[in-house]
C-alpha cells in the first residue's frame, strides 16, 4: 500500500506465513482510520500460534479485545447451550392452546363479515346520494336491515373482549356498541318519526366510514401483518369521524326527545298514590349526559392508543 508515514510517501508491504492455510481471497475493507483485512481460515480448528515461524513478528500484536482462546470458546458455547435448554424449559411450561388457529380464523373471519357488511352500507349511501341523486329521507328504508345486521353482530366483540379472545378492554367496547344500538334500535327503530329525518344519513355514513379502516385492521393484525398507512388511518381518522358521529346521535335524541314526551313512548307508570309516572324523554336527556360522558372513556381510550402504535419510539438505554 502507498502511504505517508516519518519518512513521508513511501511504498508499505509485510507479509505474513500463516501456520496452516487459508483461503486465498481475503475481504478487505478501508476506513478513515485503518485499512481492516479479514482472513478466514480454509479448516475451522484451533492454531498453536498465528504464523509457522515460532517466534512473533514485531510488527504484529493481538487485539484483546476480540482475543478469544479455546477454554473461552467451550465457555461461550456452554452458556448459549444452557441459555437454549432453559428457553426450552420456559416454553413447555407454558401450555399451548389448541384452539389457537380456530380462535384465529374466527376472529379473521368475524371481521372480515363486519368490513364487508359496512363497505357495502357505504358503497349503497355514496352511489345513492352522489350518483343517482337520491335523497337523504329514504336512508333508513333502504341501509336499515343491514345496519341492524352489522350492530346485532357487534355485540360479539364485547364477548371476545370478555373471555379474552382479544386485548381491547371491556370497558369502550360497551360503551360504542351499546351506545350505536341504543340510537339505532329505541331511537330510529321504534319510531317513524325519525326514520325519515336527514340525520339518518350522517349518523350510518360516519359509523360505516370508521369501520372500513377498524375492520380491515384488525383482520390483518390477526394474521401477523401490519400495513403502515391502514394502521395510520386506524388511528388517525376517528379524530374528525368520532366527534361527527357522536354529534349527529346526539342530534338524533334531541330531534326524539318531543316525539317521546307526546306520544308517551317507554314511558313508566308506577302504582302509586301520586300516579308519578317517570317519562322516558326525561331518560333521554339523562342519556344525552351519558353519551359524552362514554365519548370521552372512547376518545381517550383511542388517544392512548394513537400514542402506542404511531408516538415517538422510545431509545433502548445501552
Amino acid at each position: 500500500a502507498q502511504g505517508h508515514g516519518a519518512k513521508g510517501d513511501n511504498i508499505y508491504e509485510f507479509e505474513i506465513e500463516f501456520l496452516e492455510p487459508v483461503e486465498p481471497n481475503p475481504v478487505c475493507r478501508v476506513t478513515q482510520r485503518q485499512l481492516n483485512i479479514t482472513v478466514q481460515k480454509r479448516e475451522s480448528n484451533w492454531w498453536e500460534r498465528l504464523t509457522k515461524q515460532e517466534k512473533r513478528p514485531l510488527f504484529l500484536a493481538p487485539d484483546f479485545d476480540r482475543w478469544l482462546d479455546e477454554s473461552d470458546a467451550e465457555m461461550e458455547l456452554k452458556e448459549k447451550e444452557e441459555e437454549k435448554i432453559n428457553k426450552m424449559k420456559i416454553e413447555s411450561r407454558v401450555p399451548k392452546d389448541p384452539f389457537k388457529h380456530l380462535k384465529k380464523g374466527y376472529l379473521v373471519m368475524y371481521n372480515l363479515v363486519q368490513f364487508l357488511g359496512f363497505s357495502w352500507i357505504f358503497v349503497n349511501m355514496t352511489v345513492r346520494l352522489f350518483i343517482l341523486g337520491k335523497s337523504f329521507y329514504d336512508t333508513f328504508h333502504t341501509i336499515a336491515d343491514m345496519m341492524y345486521f352489522c350492530q346485532t353482530l357487534a355485540l360479539m366483540e364485547i364477548m371476545n373482549s370478555l373471555i379474552g379472545l382479544v386485548k381491547s378492554p371491556l370497558i369502550p367496547a360497551v360503551t360504542q356498541v351499546f351506545g350505536r344500538n341504543f340510537v339505532l334500535f329505541v331511537i330510529l327503530g321504534s319510531l317513524e318519526e325519525m326514520q325519515s329525518k336527514p340525520v339518518v344519513f350522517f349518523i350510518f355514513y360516519f359509523w360505516s366510514i370508521i369501520e372500513l379502516f377498524r375492520y380491515p385492521y384488525y383482520m390483518l393484525s390477526c394474521i401477523g401483518i401490519e400495513w403502515k398507512p391502514l394502521t395510520w388511518l386506524r388511528y388517525t381518522a376517528w379524530i374528525p369521524l368520532y366527534p361527527l358521529g357522536g354529534l349527529s346521535e346526539a342530534v338524533a335524541i334531541v330531534q326524539s326527545i318531543p316525539i317521546f314526551s307526546e306520544t308517551g313512548k317507554f314511558s313508566l307508570g308506577l302504582p302509586n298514590p301520586l300516579n308519578v309516572t317517570i317519562q322516558f324523554s326525561f331518560l333521554l336527556q339523562l342519556y344525552l349526559i351519558a353519551l359524552f360522558l362514554g365519548a370521552f372513556v372512547n376518545f381517550r381510550h383511542l388517544y392512548k392508543q394513537r400514542r402506542q402504535h404511531l408516538g415517538p419510539k422510545k431509545r433502548k438505554m445501552k
